[in-house]
């Protein structure tokens, strides 16, 4: 056995005991342990860290420790100095998600990945996902996953997760947003919230028949999902909605401007006639 030395910063601190939490601590580790299996050993999902620092150098998640190793493991490196001139540090653990993220959200997150699809993010969601399902949408299609089972994300094959410590979607939304800096690439209202499929603008005449008369009268405008055939327009629910993403982002540099004075968005329950 060899023992290292360990400390946890941002809020890594939450996967821990409360008395390992913001201290250094030793902890025994089998021979031939990487940084890896001792990060997710005491707790920590792998993709929850951004940097390992080992003995003040920077270091991959296969470094094996040695005995007397001191092991600083950091949530968001972009937020450090490390070095002997104070520069940021130039090596992530992993690559960046793509610049247009999609995401897969585990069966307990059916809100949240609502609120992305409300959003403009590209979501997979059923609640009968299992996790080796969610494990494969990852894999195969480059999705982020989103989970409050830490135990998915240490997964050797995921490499991009989020663990969601919020409980409230809306507050799992705004979590995610701060995270993953999600404002500036929101497309509000662009996606089907059942299908998360692109919607399509419509003419009111083709869709005439599937609107209430109150709806008729009111509005021109419409969307509509080529996959469900729900038909789209400002009505009661799209003010709510509107008010929600542009709290979220916080209106970081007008992401969300366009739609801060708008009424509402509702959709019909109605189907065209078989």
């Amino acid at each position: 056995m060899v023992t290292a030395t360990f400390r946890f910063y941002q809020e890594l601190g939450e996967f821990l005991p409360r008395d390992r939490r913001g201290r250094t601590f030793a902890s025994e580790c089998a021979r031939q342990s990487t940084t890896k299996h001792m990060i997710e050993a005491l707790g920590v999902p792998h993709t929850e860290v951004e940097m390992v620092l080992v003995n003040g150098e920077e270091s991959g998640f296969d470094r094996v420790l040695l005995d007397g190793d001191h092991v600083a493991v950091y949530a968001r490196f972009e937020l450090l100095e490390v070095g002997p001139q104070g520069g940021l540090a130039q090596e992530r653990l992993r690559e960046r998600p793509r610049e247009r993220m999609r995401f897969v959200a585990d069966s307990h997150l059916g809100g949240l990945a609502r609120l992305l699809r409300m959003a403009g993010y590209d979501t997979l969601y059923d609640n009968h996902y299992h996790d080796d399902d969610v494990e494969d949408l990852a894999e195969n299609d480059d999705r982020i996953v989103l989970t409050r089972d830490r135990e998915l994300l240490k997964r050797r094959s995921i490499l991009h997760g989020c663990y969601i410590h919020a409980l409230d979607p809306p507050e799992q939304l705004r979590e995610l947003f701060e995270r993953l800096d999600l404002a500036h690439g929101a497309r509000p209202f662009s996606l089907c919230l059942h299908c998360n499929v692109a919607l399509r603008e419509v003419d009111k005449d083709s869709v005439a028949e599937r609107l209430p008369a109150s709806v008729r009268a009111l509005h021109d405008s419409f969307t509509t999902c080529d996959n469900c055939l729900r038909v789209y327009w400002k009505g009661s629910h799209y003010k709510r909605m509107a008010q929600l993403l542009a709290a979220v982002a916080q209106r970081r540099e007008g992401a969300l401007d366009d739609f801060a004075d708008v009424e509402s968005l509702e959709e019909t329950d109605f189907r065209p006639n078989a």
